[in-house]
């Protein structure tokens, strides 16, 4: 009981009163915390010596965050804590009904509560753990930062799912992939602040002009790469099944329901990402805090895993290391760790996300039935319902979770620009925004579609 009053009174964003928002109100709310993301990315933590969590560039990119600024810890309390409990809720060691409303509440206030507990844990072992160094008696300063940081990340994350289009962690991690995208296309300032070729266009150009052919492949292959990607999983989103249903209430009229290929969307993707990003940030901060390796990983200078666990799941470009002539039959006996990693995890995680989110058939068919539609030559029975769509749903999760763990590994391993997760994420979050958008343009236009998509 006293755990129930504690979630009903923590801190959230209030709903909106209407029973629908706008097009207009969820555009601006969600280009708010867009700036919002973007100017707090660019404030740096005060009372720092160094950050040796910079050169880990590609968590970064996953944790949706900017190392080194106010909001360093980005949405890695969020999905450790949707992680954890959709691991419990699976393994059955907690039983929470979300088809109720009291559940439901009750589920995301744990979440949220857990979400906390994180931020607090993951900046006091940033900061512990020297992964961020504080100067010398500003420890409690900078912890304080990235916990205010944090929080700051949780209800903005909120308020896009309250009053904009999708959520913000996927806000977050599309921003952050968008901005970098541009800087390794175009990029031509280094490190010192001189100008330099460094981004993948100008490299190409440089490399023609003075004929060097292997920086031309070096730059050329992972463009090349990207687009294909970019192209297959647009291709992807276009595969689905469409389930025919008809209006009770108004005769000949019937609708097209589809199921998607990835049925669970980019959800999968993101929480192995995390996971694998969390796995390789503690193992190398274990490194830092116990000057050794651990089971975790070891890691070199340059923040590369080169042993552990974190270097059989983690991936090397195998592509640049054949053209550069430095491949090495580790690597392809790490590309089958990395693959199989992705794929078992992205279906594990695929079928967690369906059952707790409301997406399983059971759901679905009580949300037809309830909008006042059914399936044409088929009893009104949400049982039966049920059946039909088990034969549906069922594999579509399997296949759609093997697919998209396959297609983010394979794209790591070739070298794709900000990764290849990094890329698979961008256009799913993108195309999954449309779809929002596409929804809220729907219900616009047919108000009797409204308890269907649950608007």
């Amino acid at each position: 009981m006293a755990l129930r009053d504690l979630l009903h009174n923590l801190p959230e964003v209030r709903a909106p009163t209407e029973k629908k928002v706008s097009f207009n109100v969820k555009l601006k709310w969600t280009l708010v915390i867009l700036v919002g993301y973007f100017v707090l990315a660019n404030i740096p933590l005060f009372g720092i010596s160094e950050g040796s969590l910079a050169r880990f560039e590609y968590l970064a990119i996953l944790l949706g965050t900017s190392f080194g600024s106010i909001i360093s810890l980005g949405i890695g309390p969020i999905v450790m804590s949707s992680i954890i409990l959709q691991l419990l809720s699976g393994a059955g060691i907690i039983n929470i009904n979300q088809n109720t409303t009291e559940g439901k509440k009750f589920f995301q206030g744990m979440q949220k509560l857990l979400a906390f507990a994180f931020v607090i844990f993951e900046a006091m072992v940033y900061v512990l753990m020297k992964g961020i160094a504080a100067e010398p008696g500003f420890t409690g300063v900078v912890i304080t930062q990235l916990c205010l940081g944090g929080l700051l990340i949780i209800f903005m994350d909120e308020v896009v799912q309250k009053w904009g289009f999708g959520s913000g962690v996927s806000l977050f991690i599309a921003a952050g992939i968008g901005w970098r995208l541009f800087s390794q296309l175009f990029q031509f300032v280094g490190p010192q602040g001189t100008f330099e070729a460094s981004g993948k266009i100008l490299a190409i150009i440089a490399s023609v002009i003075v004929g060097d052919g292997t920086g031309v492949a070096r730059a050329f292959f992972p463009i090349v790469t990207t687009a294909v990607l970019f192209l297959a999983v647009v291709f992807a989103q276009s595969l689905k099944v469409e389930i025919p249903l008809a209006f009770d209430r108004i005769r000949g009229h019937s609708v097209k329901w589809p199921l998607q290929f990835f049925y669970a969307g980019v959800i999968p993707v993101i929480l192995v990402s995390a996971l694998v990003a969390n796995l390789q940030l503690f193992g190398s901060l274990l490194q830092n805090w116990l000057g050794h390796a651990t089971l975790l990983g070891g890691f070199s200078e340059g923040g590369q895993a080169v042993s552990g666990l974190a270097f059989w799941i983690g991936s090397t470009p195998v592509l640049e290391t054949i053209i550069t002539g430095s491949f090495r039959w580790i690597y392809a006996a790490q590309a089958v760790g990395h693959i199989l990693f992705y794929v078992v995890f992205s279906v594990l995680f695929a079928f967690f996300w369906v059952g707790t989110s409301g997406m399983d058939a059971r759901s679905q068919a009580g949300k037809i039935v309830n909008s006042g539609m059914s399936m044409p030559g088929f009893r009104k029975d949400e049982r039966v319902l049920e059946s039909i769509l088990k034969r549906y749903i069922g594999p579509l999760t399997i296949m759609g979770g093997v697919a998209i763990g396959l297609l983010a590994s394979v794209a790591d391993l070739l070298g794709a620009l900000v990764g290849g997760t990094a890329i698979l994420l961008a256009v799913m979050i993108l195309y999954q925004l449309y779809q929002n958008i596409a929804q809220q343009h729907a219900v616009d236009m047919n108000p009797m579609l409204k308890g269907f998509f649950g608007a």
